[in-house]
């Protein structure tokens, strides 16, 4: 049963996501790509940075599903979630550790390899705490407050943490102190996991569903799967845009975005379609405003995540005078813009969601979102480069409030972790789609061309909205 919500309790079940994106946000935008950069040089750091992405981000797929789904069974006397949660940031603060060890002790290839590990371990430890965290607003909360309560997890989420990691985290790092920066994660980390702990979860007496073996081996042929569709898209592009330019088939920048979006949309569509078959078998074709939700998500979050990822590297083409860690500030400023920008735009838009409808909300900000990226492609400066970010921050406070409620509705409630652990194919999936086929392109064609691809994927996170018919939404809420 369903307790009385006290006026804390949104910030008690949604606090842990605060720690969980400082996380990512510090290790995905500034750690990880300037450690490549110190491991392999500039010639092939945007394939390797992919590389990594791609079977770490695959492995969250994965870890985060089946964390879902144990959360779900689980009979704890501490609740469905939280006793994962506690083990997977205790987890999680040895990882950084070792981050911090290979950053001090290892260089070339073997620091390389090293840090590929590390980062996988990273995903399984942090996937665990996040696919039962997820299943706290459908255990708790009545579809009446969801969107205001997923408005305020995604204030915690993204806009503040990107606000704390740039005033704090970033001139760590900035000014050589990684140390720091890792102490800072893992401290806050744990915090955050402390003041979630306080969620009053009612423990079940038995699991809602008996194990399914089968469901576990549908798990991992999806991730395969995905991991596989990623793999021939990826190859596919590589092998595309080399032939193009040889055979001079006119504008070679406008092919390259051509043949790069075609690649990720494939990907993305394939990739869920494929994916959400074999982990849910036939119930998949039962709810495909579920499956159309997905690629909403992924669709959006590939050009969303990957422009954080790939910020650093662009900043270092277009200002050649921004190398190393000297790039680590002005790209922190600029997620700082869209992190106030995300800050001002979540609970206002999850509002708004409440009352007129998710849809009309996610449309608006997937052309908002394209409109500022191409903004943030034509400018020259950096102030016109921030108001670029700004109308990006303003889209994406705007779909993740919305995304999510429309998601925590769709999704049948005594399986919420099941789903949307199964939901993390956008999630873990937009960093391994846009890093492992827009690194290379990065790469071989320039950060402008790849930054150009995620504009035109915010526009296509809209039109996959014309597939979530209102039929289908209100059969599957009911």
């Amino acid at each position: 049963m369903q307790k009385p919500l006290r006026w804390y309790d949104s910030l008690t079940i949604n606090i842990y996501f605060f720690g969980l994106t400082l996380r990512a946000q510090t290790l995905t935008p500034l750690i990880l790509p300037l450690l490549v950069q110190q491991f392999v040089g500039d010639a092939n750091k945007g394939a390797s940075y992919g590389n990594i992405r791609l079977y770490s981000l695959m492995i969250a797929v994965l870890v985060q599903a089946l964390a879902g789904m144990f959360s779900d069974r689980s009979t704890s006397r501490w609740g469905k979630r939280r006793p994962f949660m506690l083990a997977s940031s205790l987890l999680e603060s040895i990882t950084f550790i070792a981050i911090g060890i290979i950053a001090a002790r290892m260089e070339g290839q073997a620091g390389y390899n090293a840090l590929f590990a590390a980062v996988i371990a990273s995903m399984v430890f942090s996937n665990i705490g996040q696919g039962a965290a997820q299943g706290l607003i459908p255990d708790l909360v009545p579809p009446e407050k969801q969107g205001r309560f997923a408005g305020i997890k995604a204030l915690l989420e993204l806009p503040l943490p990107l606000i704390f990691m740039a005033f704090f985290v970033s001139r760590m790092i900035a000014a050589g102190n990684l140390w720091g920066a890792i102490t800072t994660v893992i401290i806050t980390l744990l915090v955050c996991t402390a003041i979630a702990m306080l969620v009053r979860e009612t423990p079940q007496e038995k699991a809602p569903y008996p194990l399914d073996w089968k469901a576990i081996g549908r798990l991992i042929a999806m991730t395969a799967a995905f991991t596989l569709v990623i793999l021939f898209s990826g190859w596919a592009v590589q092998q595309l845009i080399p032939l193009v330019s040889n055979l001079q088939l006119g504008s070679s920048p406008a092919l390259t975005i051509l043949i790069g979006l075609i690649g990720m949309l494939i990907a993305v569509v394939v990739g869920v379609l494929v994916s959400l078959r074999l982990s849910l078998g036939k119930e998949s074709q039962e709810k495909p405003a579920f499956t159309w939700w997905v690629i909403n998500r992924l669709a959006f979050l590939v050009a969303a995540s990957n422009l954080a990822s790939f910020l650093l590297y662009f900043l270092q083409e277009r200002f050649p005078g921004l190398q190393g860690n000297a790039a680590a500030q002005p790209a922190t400023l600029l997620v700082m813009a869209t992190g106030i920008a995300i800050l001002l735009a979540a609970l206002p838009a999850g509002w708004l969601a409440d009352k007129i409808g998710t849809k009309p909300v996610l449309a608006v900000s997937g052309i908002i979102a394209a409109a500022g990226t191409l903004v943030v492609i034509a400018a020259q400066d950096m102030s016109t480069m921030t108001v670029g970010a700004v109308l990006v921050g303003v889209a994406s406070g705007a779909f993740y409030s919305a995304n999510w409620a429309l998601g925590t509705q769709i999704v049948p409630k005594k399986e919420a972790g099941r789903y949307l652990g199964i939901s993390n194919l956008a999630g873990a999936g937009a960093g391994a789609i846009g890093a492992y086929i827009g690194g290379p392109i990065g790469d071989s064609s320039g950060y402008v061309v790849q930054m150009a691809i995620y504009a035109a994927l915010f526009l296509f996170s809209t039109l996959a909205l014309l597939r979530i018919k209102p039929a289908n939404h209100k059969a599957e809420h009911a």
